[in-house]
């Protein structure tokens, strides 16, 4: 049996770009995992096998966890062994979070690991499997640029801790950027200075590109912006493509203090560290 962490990201920072020859949006991302994470359990079975908690997610095909093992599966050419996985899920669905295409990263690593296939193998599939895939196999603090395919580490100390609050209502991404495409492109509030943790001030101005197209989609976002930010006392932020927005804090003790005042009717409410690594196995 294999147990293996599946962290959450932030888009930091999200610059998009016009639609290309592709028909895709290139991005330059500033992106971050931190310490919340889904556990995602995989062991041999007589018959492949999902069965998923905490969140109301198709068990089948369609789900990212399944498109990465027909993926590694097509790559290597094997076939068995049959795999019992069970995934519960922690970080919410449908948010701008990156939960589906982490679950994905730690089923390469996990069965990469159980049918002793070399890590290098799951690292030259993940870009097949989605966007975010590639860089949720190794974490940290990293620039994606173009489709993905470019990933760049962003060395920084930490010394921050965030609070994630995710609204009560889901944002399609596909939907944001048809949204933001109909809006003529508009770019998202910069931020810099003092309004950023002193070990992110060099990496800025930072922005998310999304955030009117969300908005306009969802216009109750904007009360939820404007209400945390009065209720936290600073700035707060979108990550991807919403609708799971965060603030910077100084330290656990801080972080924890603005999640208990955060509303009762939030998703889910999150304290966490920048976590310096992607996906890992569960530590024994």
């Amino acid at each position: 049996m294999s147990e293996w962490q599946a962290p959450a990201k932030l888009n930091l920072s999200l610059q998009v770009g016009s639609l290309d020859g592709f028909g895709l949006h290139p991005v330059r991302s500033l992106v971050q995992t931190i310490e919340w994470c889904d556990l995602l359990t995989v062991e041999e079975g007589d018959e492949d096998r999902l069965e998923v908690i905490g969140a109301d997610l198709p068990d089948g095909g369609d789900n990212l966890v399944w498109k990465a093992i027909t993926a590694l599966r097509a790559a290597t050419g094997m076939k068995q062994p049959y795999l019992d996985i069970r995934l519960d899920k922690s970080v919410a669905v449908a948010a701008g979070l990156g939960g589906g295409s982490s679950d994905a990263a730690a089923t390469l690593f996990a069965v990469a690991r159980l049918c002793k296939v070399s890590p290098v193998v799951a690292e030259a599939v993940a870009p097949t499997v989605g966007f975010d895939v590639p860089f949720l196999l190794t974490g940290g603090t990293a620039w994606i640029e173009g489709h993905g395919e470019k990933l760049s580490a962003a060395r920084i100390d930490g010394g921050y801790a965030v609070v994630v609050v995710v609204p009560p209502f889901e944002l399609a991404t596909a939907e944001v950027y048809a949204m933001w495409d109909r809006l003529e492109e508009p770019k998202g509030k910069e931020i810099s200075g003092r309004r950023l943790p002193p070990a992110l001030r060099e990496l800025g101005p930072l922005r998310n590109d999304l955030t009117a197209a969300a908005m306009a989609l969802a216009p109750e976002l904007a009360d939820w912006v404007e209400d945390l930010s009065v209720l936290f006392d600073r700035p707060v932020f979108m990550t991807g493509s919403g609708p799971a927005l965060f603030a910077y804090f100084a330290d656990d003790d801080e972080a924890a203090s603005a999640v208990a005042s955060a509303p009762k009717s939030a998703r889910a409410a999150v304290a966490a560290q920048p976590r310096p690594k992607g996906v890992s196995p569960v530590p024994r």
